[in-house]
């Protein structure tokens, strides 16, 4: 692919050096620059995309008229209309920072989106059909105004529409909802009502039954109506104060006012009052919705449980919009057409069972390291030396819905005010700061950061609602300060009142970091932890569940999975630190096991272990990696015995490379029993005994001329004792 890279300074508005600007530019084919590129500069960009045989541009704009253009000379030369990238030098960069530390970071944006494209994914949907009907409860102006496009019915919820006109499109349900269930297109909506389907709508008990308690369209009778003769006046015995019940199907539902079973909502399923914005959402997914398949999926290494026993529950409890449900006690389901990109379950997930494809864990770490990597062939940045004008480096992962339009309204205020001006900081565009998980912190640490800024929507967020990433900063903040380097994250929220609190607290957030022991510039995260064992002990260990401990270090589940990525930028930070403590709190996907001598070395652990992070060994003994293990709990949640207790953390002693290079540890050693006739080891002393106390009485005298137990006997002996009784 050849790229080439567009500066531009807005007829000089933006106070950069454009020849800086083009010197810190890597690894793309071509850089030229232009005062105004989106006027004069057209017919030159359009001749260096022809004499370099571009394919794709990036250009320095964040204005839409000047995109278009843009765009309209890369389609004329014949490029793909999804070849043009866009790097925000203004708002962003020139209008809210000087001019040495603007240009640097507009080299530094315009690499950060090279290194993204190179990791862009393939383009693919999912969708899913369905009809036009929509129930809509209580609402009849609401309904009335959805009527000309859909087939709706209204559910009146206790309301009397008697004197309501416009309603001659819409279909009247009588009753109360008590319950919604099911999911975009087969929603089910459980209705109780006081009046059966007996009801031919004469009237009467709305003339003879109590004031106010019974409502004449449609015919129905309040739940708190005392009973009386008044119920005797109707002719079919429609009316059951009892309540009857009912259940409705429809494709979408919405119900002002409602308290969504999902935090943030669900598709299809509308809680706020109906207007201009909520009937276009309606109308647009009449008929069924396609659009972008924003997860990967790869449910078998999913630790969600396993026979009949539940794991983790990460990526349920994180999910704001009700696309994963526990669908069985051992088993989750994504519903992807539900699934609204905010990256929410993908950042919990400890396996890498669920991804983003746009943009992926990969992407994020290549972009973070290319605005880390500030330094080009003469070894220095720019003309006014080899510093860097940006001299702490703070990578921000920003929020590209609201607290991106913020960012960008601070930045046209100081353009006209001169009032606003913040530390450059280093930005990554993130779907939602839910995205955002301990990972790409820890990474962005180990590509050398001197800090880590989460900017997000605060309380005003689409996706999780007030202060979503408050826990994960003290969180990691106390694994930073474990690890000794201190703390290094915050989360800071852009308000729509003014930047004056946001310019504050981030000011004082850069201005509190010391430079970072970690150098910049010189970790590639692969996404994978180092397999420095590759069994117990130097040769590996014969595993009694599964055989030896094959060689190698593929991992387990797609590359930059949390677990993996974590644990490799910790290896790398501590490449360069003394860490204040053995186990390092804060870090959710780390967990170590303790094992009482309750244990009957039952296989249990060892099934249901979803990393083969519990083995046990033909000697009888139970072995536990912690490289491995991502603290699902399966393990404890299964055990029969009830023996083992997980502990949380990420415990660096436990690590191979501080048990030189042991891998495995063993955390309870038993006795292996061998067969009293042939020899061979065949189960565990523990397991054996277990056996007999709940089985002994029931088996006494089955072997009666035999000097042992049965229960000394493997199974193929056993199996001939029992044959030789039976010639006997």
């Amino acid at each position: 692919m050849n790229v080439g890279a567009f500066v531009c300074s807005c007829g000089g508005s933006c106070d950069i050096d454009l020849e800086s600007v083009r010197d810190g530019v890597r690894d793309v084919d071509v850089v030229a620059s232009s005062e105004l590129l989106c006027q004069d500069g057209r017919e030159p960009m359009a001749q260096v995309i022809e004499e370099y045989d571009l394919d794709q541009v990036i250009a320095t704009t964040p204005a839409d008229s000047c995109q278009a253009r843009i765009r309209e000379v890369a389609d004329a030369q014949g490029l793909h209309p999804d070849a043009t990238a866009f790097v925000d030098h203004r708002e962003g960069a020139a209008w809210v920072h000087d001019e040495q530390a603007a240009t640097e970071k507009v080299a530094r944006l315009i690499n950060r989106t090279y290194a993204g494209l190179e990791q862009e994914a393939i383009s693919r949907t999912v969708s899913r059909d369905a009809g036009d009907s929509v129930a809509v409860v209580g609402d009849a102006e609401g309904a009335a105004a959805l009527a000309d496009t859909a087939d709706v019915t209204l559910i009146a919820d206790g309301r009397d529409f008697a004197d309501v006109e416009e309603l001659s499109d819409v279909t009247v349900e009588r009753g109360r909802v008590t319950a919604v269930e099911g999911h975009f297109g087969a929603f089910e909506l459980t209705l109780e009502a006081r009046v059966t389907d007996n009801c031919i709508d004469c009237m009467e008990c709305v003339r003879e039954g109590p004031d106010g308690m019974v409502t004449a369209d449609p015919v129905d009778v309040a739940p708190e109506a005392d009973g009386g003769e008044w119920v005797e006046v109707c002719p079919t015995d429609a009316i059951d104060l009892d309540g009857v019940e009912r259940t409705l199907t429809f494709d979408q539902v919405v119900i002002p006012g409602a308290r969504p079973a999902a935090p943030a909502g669900e598709v299809g399923l509308y809680t706020s009052q109906i207007d201009a914005g909520t009937v276009a959402a309606v109308e647009s997914r009449l008929g069924g919705i396609e659009h972008p398949q924003y997860l990967d999926l790869d449910m078998d290494v999913c630790a969600s449980g396993a026979s009949s026993q539940r794991g983790c529950n990460e990526c349920v409890d994180a999910c704001p919009h009700g696309a994963v449900d526990r669908v069985a006690v051992d088993e989750v389901a994504f519903d992807e057409v539900a699934c609204q990109d905010c990256g929410a379950c993908t950042s919990s997930c400890p396996t890498g069972a669920t991804g983003l494809r746009e943009p992926s864990n990969e992407r994020i770490a290549r972009e973070v390291e290319a605005l880390l990597t500030a330094e080009n062939d003469e070894g220095g940045w720019f003309s006014w030396g080899s510093d860097a004008a940006i001299d702490t480096e703070v990578v921000a992962f920003v929020c590209s819905e609201r607290a991106a339009e913020r960012l960008r309204a601070y930045g046209r205020r100081a353009r006209h005010a001169d009032d606003v001006d913040y530390p450059p900081v280093l930005p990554v565009e993130v779907n939602c700061t839910d995205t955002v998980g301990e990972a790409h912190v820890m990474h962005a640490l180990a590509a050398g950061a001197d800090g880590v800024a989460v900017v997000g929507c605060g309380g005003d967020c689409l996706h999780s609602g007030p202060d979503p990433k408050v826990e994960l900063v003290e969180r990691l903040n106390r694994a930073t300060t474990d690890l000794g380097l201190g703390e290094r994250v915050g989360f800071f929220a852009p308000e729509t009142e003014g930047p004056d609190s946001f310019v504050a607290e981030l000011s004082t957030f850069v201005d509190g970091l010391e430079e970072s022991p970690v150098p910049a510039g010189e970790h590639v995260a692969e996404g994978r932890a180092r397999d420095v064992a590759a069994g117990a002990g130097s040769g590996g260990a014969a595993m009694a569940d599964g055989g030896p401990r094959p060689p190698g270090g593929d991992g387990h589940g797609p590359a930059f999975n949390s677990h993996e990525w974590t644990l490799e930028s910790v290896r790398t930070i501590t490449d360069y630190v003394d860490p204040e403590r053995d186990v390092v709190r804060g870090l959710k996907d780390f967990g170590w096991m303790d094992v009482s001598d309750a244990c009957n070395l039952t296989p249990t652990c060892t099934n249901l272990c979803p990393t083969d992070a519990v083995q046990r060994t033909d000697e009888a003994d139970l072995l536990f990696n912690h490289e491995r293990c991502v603290n699902c709990g399966l393990c404890e949640e299964g055990c029969p015995e009830t023996a083992i207790t997980m502990r949380d953390g990420l415990d660096l002693s436990r690590l191979p490379e501080n048990r030189g290079g042991e891998a495995w540890e063993t955390v309870y050693e038993g006795e292996i029993l061998e067969c009293v006739r042939c020899g061979k080891p065949f189960t565990s002393v523990e397991s054996a005994e277990k056996i007999q106390d709940e089985v002994g009485e029931q088996v006494a005298g089955i072997a009666p001329d035999s000097d042992h137990s049965i229960f000394e006997y493997c199974s193929d002996c056993r199996a001939g004792l029992l044959f030789q009784r039976g010639e006997n």
